[in-house]
């Protein structure tokens, strides 16, 4: 049966190819229905199009998701509920067969359960929509009129209206892909906050400091952590910390370092206990199947003899720029194993007397590492030569080595986590 407009070659292939071209623009399932539908109705009349669907259903029951008779149009994706749900009868045989059917001759019992659908019709083409080689959708199309449909045209049906079915049903996995993305987005939004609030929400004012920091997440949340703890004796502990990998994982290890930080008993002082009271309980409960381990510079400062103690469980060695001097030195005489790989490592102190002028510079490997289009990595050279040769504030010292690091990796996003600290000794 075809169009008295398309009964040459060349006219049905020029409207093939402006269908194709109109459902390649669709980015809305239900549109991109509409149109297919205005489309068929040129290349295939009928007098009554209802489209089946037993997806998830038992056998014999099937749903009618769409109907040119219906005067309000039905979102099967959205609106499931509102489908008439039948059970059995000729429509039920059809879907259920997985082929394609013409009925020439259509009589249609008073008593099934589709009789309001396919009432005063004569002839039906019933097309099956395959998915994982069953025919859970089938196009139904009728006719008032007995043969009314041609066999010829079955093969040239059967894969246009599978080929849209499929397209249709990737546009719909997209928008409920990109729906869970959103959701997913959403916790990690929530995520990232939490992470956030457990970091300072300003420097500490410590006498004869001047301190200003970065801490730039690769993704929603992050793996790097800094903190300060007051001390009673007028002393600061400062802790910089890195959890290996990225994203939410690294955030939580992040959390439950920070956690247990804030549990130790006492004072925490001398550097070393800290970490050793890190790594114990990290692997102990944490760390030791899950494969995460945390590099920690921690360092107690006091003021009144500008006394630097520190220990170092593996990570990045603080560089230290003399007063008067753009020579820059790595405070490197204390690292060793990171925390949550034995819980039986003990970490040493080492004491760094620091001189009025001197700046001291702590950060995780998300700086240096930081490569650009080429691969080329930021470095620790670029770093000491920023920091040796800039007599700017803190602050401005920060925005400085950000300003060149934005430069060197040409506006990538970072790979990863990036925390900067710098530390200046009046």
């Amino acid at each position: 049966m075809q169009s008295p407009n398309l009964d040459s070659w060349q006219d049905r292939l020029a409207a093939v190819v402006e269908t194709m071209r109109e459902m390649s623009l669709q980015t809305d399932p239900q549109e991109m229905v509409r149109a297919y539908g205005r489309r068929m109705s040129k290349l295939c009349p009928a007098a009554r199009r209802m489209s089946l669907s037993r997806r998830d259903l038992p056998r014999p029951e099937f749903r009618i998701t769409r109907y040119s008779g219906w005067t309000a149009e039905i979102n099967p994706w959205k609106q499931v509920d509102l489908l008439p749900r039948l059970n059995g009868g000729l429509l039920a045989e059809l879907i259920y067969a997985d082929a394609p059917r013409i009925i020439h001759d259509l009589q249609i019992a008073s008593d099934d359960p589709a009789s309001q659908y396919l009432e005063g019709q004569r002839s039906l083409l019933a097309v099956p929509l395959f998915d994982r080689g069953e025919a859970l959708n089938m196009v139904v199309m009728t006719s008032e009129s007995p043969a009314a449909f041609c066999e010829e045209e079955i093969p040239e049906r059967v894969w246009m209206a599978n080929l849209f079915g499929r397209a249709t049903q990737n546009l719909v996995l997209a928008e409920q892909l990109d729906e869970a993305y959103r959701a997913v987005d959403r916790e990690l939004q929530v995520v990232a906050e939490i992470q956030q609030s457990l970091l300072p929400r300003s420097m500490p004012i410590i006498p004869g400091l001047s301190i200003a920091a970065n801490y730039q997440t690769s993704r929603r949340a992050g793996g790097d952590y800094y903190d300060f703890f007051a001390l009673p004796d007028g002393s600061w502990g400062m802790l910089i910390a890195d959890v290996s990998g990225h994203g939410t994982p690294a955030a939580v290890v992040m959390a439950v370092t920070h956690s247990i930080a804030h549990t130790y008993p006492g004072r925490p002082t001398p550097p070393g206990d800290l970490l050793s009271y890190l790594t114990r309980h990290l692997t102990a409960r944490y760390t030791q199947d899950s494969g995460h381990f945390v590099t920690a510079f921690y360092a107690v400062y006091q003021p009144e003899t500008r006394t630097l103690t520190y220990a170092c469980a593996g990570h990045n060695p603080p560089r230290l720029r003399r007063c008067g001097s753009k020579e820059v030195l790595p405070l490197d005489r204390a690292n060793t194993l990171p925390l949550g790989i034995n819980c039986e490592w003990t970490y040493a102190n080492v004491e760094q007397i620091l001189r009025s002028g001197d700046r001291l510079v702590l950060y995780t490997d998300g700086i240096t590492e930081a490569a650009n289009r080429a691969g080329e990595m930021f470095g620790v050279e670029r770093l000491d030569n920023l920091v040796g040769s800039c007599d700017m504030t803190a602050t401005e010292t920060v925005a400085h080595i950000l300003n060149a690091l934005h430069v060197h990796d040409e506006g990538q996003p970072p790979s990863d986590d990036r925390t900067l600290m710098i530390i200046d000794v009046h």
